[in-house]
């Protein structure tokens, strides 16, 4: 009978073998009960985890796993069911591997009680670990382990109540911690140091899940500081980081333990802490790393703080070693400290050298690393990030496409007007080269880059070539509408651009729609200086070119499937002014353009037929109708309409004049969704400056933006608010303006110009709040009483740049606003950022004006919104 008894396990023995618990012991009981057991014990033990895992692994198809793991989840189930299971602790570890694979385990949660209900640890740490696998908060099972944990926090083992203190903090919700709070703070004084580390750090979970629990761990948290332990003083620095950035009482309460971290840290660099925690020659550089952190928190914004840990920051920046990456990430850290921190001048210019030194090194993770912090830096202490200018256009070549991105956005942050032609010469080579996925955004901004910085017209001129020519399709539109008004302003060298254009329209212009798109606009304006005047001397002239040569170039790109049908009206228009531009050739364009009377394309097909009766019925009139455009003004004035927009570029990122046609009807939206969302998770559609709304059906939203003013347009306006601007085509029943490439409408004439200032009206402040200050400051023109001048400056008191800063604004019908783009959608720190608003008809009434402002600060998107009633009676004198 004995030899059938091969377990350690003597619980398995029924309670009548304790002879001091059963009166009615004797032989005969004895022996029934050893009979029992011997058969339990015979019965075949369950799969060893081992063997599960080797089962799982050698199954071949998803079927079999499934079928391996069912059938040893019904055994488990089975075996569930036995209230004094000899395998349950086995069975709850296999059950937890089969949870990490994915499968429900959830039959296994009050096992899991039972097995932390034991008295044996091996049991205790197999269940707490399910505990905290397969329980949560929505679970009724999650409220019966609260007397467990609170038993066996006051546990004489510090092992349990070590795993205990893990759980805890892992599955705790809202009133389990409020209930265990208490123990948890009575163990953080505990004599004994692992348990004060595991106290430590239930407590940070705890703060994490109810912050107003954070008062009752402050004094004992406190003591932690003075610790020798590694592992209690950084699970005390981890602590108070944790404290600190959740609450401002807290951060301005532990502002005087900045000494002794000050010490802690100099102990460090200089003595090293402990053998045990040196890695690669460097003394403990997880705490280093976390008390740099601290620093970096109690010290923003605070000027005696950061005077206190100046000469300490700069001790680690000159004294850890970089030949480790160990030591690289103390640096990163110190350079972070620094620039976060009220840092003296030079000790911001050595993070920077440091962040240079990073770009040098040969792992891809650390350079770009540099870059991004470089990026974020940049605005703190521009000059002595110039100093590595050359360095990171070196990184515009490195094969990883993400440091090829940092390095082109840091490059653009460094473009000014002392290296714009250096600069711009570096990234045009990269634009070249460059994946299409950058083409788009490199393009727009080297095109922002030259129209803030640009030393003169014509390097202006040719750089925007070179964007076309080296970005091809990828070319925005916004750039092409920015060429053309270029082109068109700058007089003197319209001779250079069509000459300069010519020649890039005779090459393969097939992959390149934009840059034919302005090639043919500027050789339909221009062409008689292509032909018939001296080109200019630094030009290759064209080599007897005659009329037929540039209208087979232009019949080609007619004729060619692969051109866009926006380019084709483009070139359509274009050959059309031609015909007085010439001196001969009419009959053959003539031609060219009637076949367009029949083309499948409906726009193509109103186009031929409209220009072809400028050949016969309005011949006459064909001479003034295609006369050379006026120039085109950067700013466009408003019509008698609703409301003068905003911002004037659809992409937030650009700052640059545009081209603005009226709206078309298939926008009447676009201006309820600018003023009238709330949402800064998508962008929303920005129109360009004088462009404005359609009609006010259904702009219910819009009058409760602007607080009941009178929106609707006044008599004789369009429906979209502009006053009709009656096409030369008109009188052929065309809708479509003689100028317009598109179908996007006419093309306006700004005819307003900025007159002398009479004298200033006193300074409005419409917006104080987080650091952004927006002032107005308005004039008023000497020559025209009813226009007032607004001068917008916001000016950024924080220590971070405020990005993406957008201001908008709206007014009633009785005015008319203009606004014209701002100087830029950075506002660096103690920085600002200007934006010319004009308002005419002011002898209308009282001016109100609702705005609404928008920009990425240190927390995230921030939306503001606020109303001026406050401006100043003006009438005329």
């Amino acid at each position: 009978m004995w030899t059938y008894w091969d377990t350690d396990d003597w619980s398995v023995l029924p309670p009548q073998l304790n002879r001091r618990f059963n009166p009615a012991f004797n032989m005969a009981s004895i022996r029934q009960a050893l009979n029992e057991a011997v058969e339990r014990v015979r019965m075949p033990a369950p799969t060893r985890l081992r063997d599960l895992i080797r089962q799982i692994r050698a199954a071949r198809t998803a079927a079999e796993e499934r079928t391996v793991v069912n059938k040893e989840c019904a055994y488990i189930r089975s075996t569930f069911r036995e209230e004094d299971s000899v395998w349950r602790c086995r069975n709850i570890a296999k059950l937890l591997y089969i949870h990490m694979l994915g499968y429900p385990a959830h039959f296994g949660q009050l096992e899991c009680l039972k097995l932390i209900a034991s008295p044996r640890f091996t049991d205790k740490r197999i269940g707490y670990l399910g505990a905290m696998l397969l329980l949560d908060e929505r679970q009724d099972v999650h409220l019966l382990i609260t007397n467990c944990l609170k038993q066996d926090l006051n546990n004489s083992t510090q092992f349990i109540i070590g795993i205990a203190l893990c759980t805890l903090g892992a599955i705790a919700s809202p009133e389990m911690a409020r209930d265990l709070a208490s123990e948890v703070e009575r163990l953080m004084k505990s004599p004994n140091a692992y348990i004060r580390k595991k106290a430590a750090l239930c407590a940070f979970r705890i703060i994490r899940r109810v912050p107003e629990l954070m008062e009752m761990f402050l004094p004992a948290t406190r003591s932690l500081l003075s610790e020798k332990n590694h592992g209690v003083l950084i699970t005390g620095v981890t602590l108070i980081t944790e404290m600190c950035e959740n609450s401002v009482d807290t951060l301005n309460h532990f502002k005087k333990i900045v000494p002794n971290l000050v010490r802690i840290l100099k102990n460090l660099i200089l003595a090293g802490y402990s053998p045990e925690h040196d890695v690669s020659g460097v003394s403990d550089p997880f705490l280093q790393v976390k008390i740099l952190r601290l620093l970096r928190i109690l010290g923003r914004n605070d000027v005696d703080a950061s005077e206190a840990m100046n000469d300490i920051l700069a001790q680690v920046a000159t004294n850890t070693e970089t030949s480790k990456n160990v030591g690289n990430t103390i640096l990163y850290e110190t350079v972070l400290s620094i620039m976060d921190i009220k840092s003296e001048s030079g000790l911001r210019v050595l993070a920077v050298n440091i962040l240079g030194r990073f770009l040098l090194n040969n792992d891809k993770n650390i350079r770009y690393v540099a870059l991004n912090t470089l990026l974020k830096t940049v605005y703190v202490d521009t000059s002595a990030v110039q100093r590595h200018r050359s360095t990171i256009l070196e990184c515009l070549k490195d094969p990883d496409v993400s440091i090829r991105r940092r390095a082109m956005e840091l490059s653009f942050a460094l473009v000014n007007s002392n290296n714009i032609r250096n600069m711009i010469k570096e990234l045009l080579l990269f634009l070249e080269k460059a994946d299409p996925e950058f083409k788009a955004q490199c393009s727009s901004n080297i095109v922002m880059s030259a129209e803030r910085y640009s030393p003169n017209k014509r390097w202006h001129l040719e750089t925007l070539f070179k964007v076309l020519v080296a970005a091809g399709n990828y070319v925005r539109d916004d750039v092409v509408a920015c060429t053309i008004q270029l082109i068109s302003e700058t007089q003197p060298q319209q001779g250079y651009a069509v000459n300069a254009l010519w020649h890039a329209l005779e090459r393969d212009t097939f992959d390149k729609q934009p840059l034919a798109q302005v090639a043919t606009w500027c050789i339909g304006e221009y062409g008689d200086l292509l032909l018939y005047s001296p080109p200019p001397e630094d030009v290759e002239a064209p080599v007897n070119l005659t009329e037929d040569d540039v209208i087979d170039v232009y019949q080609r790109l007619l004729w060619s499937p692969q051109n866009t049908v926006v380019t084709k009206q483009y070139t359509l228009l274009s050959l059309t002014k031609l015909s007085t531009r010439f001196q001969r050739g009419n009959e053959k364009i003539r031609q060219i353009i009637d076949t367009f009377g029949s083309n499948l394309h409906i726009e193509l097909q109103q186009r031929g037929i409209e220009f072809s009766q400028l050949f016969r019925k309005y011949d006459h009139l064909r001479p003034a109708l295609l006369e050379r455009m006026p120039p085109m003004e950067t700013a466009r004035p408003q019509a008698n309409g609703i409301i003068g927009l905003v911002n004037g570029e659809q992409d937030i990122e650009e700052d640059k004049p545009v081209e603005t046609a009226t709206t078309p009807a298939s926008d009447s939206s676009a201006l309820l969704d600018l003023l009238g969302s709330s949402e800064l998770s998508v962008p929303a559609l920005v129109t360009s400056p004088g462009a404005v709304n359609n009609s006010t059906a259904g702009n219910n939203d819009l009058l409760d933006l602007l607080g009941g003013l009178d929106l609707s347009p006044p008599a004789g306006t369009t429906g979209n608010g502009i006053e009709e601007v009656v096409s030369p085509l008109g009188v052929m029943g065309g809708n479509e303006g003689i100028f317009s490439p598109t179908s996007t409408g006419n093309f306006l004439v700004d005819g307003l110009l900025t007159a002398p200032i009479q004298n200033e009206v006193p300074s409005v402040s419409v917006l104080d709040k987080a650091g952004l200050k927006i002032n107005f400051k308005m004039e008023r023109p000497l020559d025209t009483p009813d226009l007032l001048v607004i001068n917008m400056t916001a000016g950024n008191s924080t220590g971070i740049p405020l990005t993406d800063f957008r201001f908008e604004a709206a007014v009633p019908r009785t005015f008319q606003l203009q606004m014209l783009p701002p100087s830029s959608t950075v506002i660096s720190p103690s920085g600002q950022v200007t934006q010319v608003l004009k308002v005419s008809n002011m002898n209308s009434g009282n001016l109100r004006m609702r705005l609404r402002i928008s920009y990425t600060g240190d927390s995230g998107p921030v939306l503001e919104q606020t109303e001026v009633n406050n401006f100043p009676t003006i009438g005329s004198q």
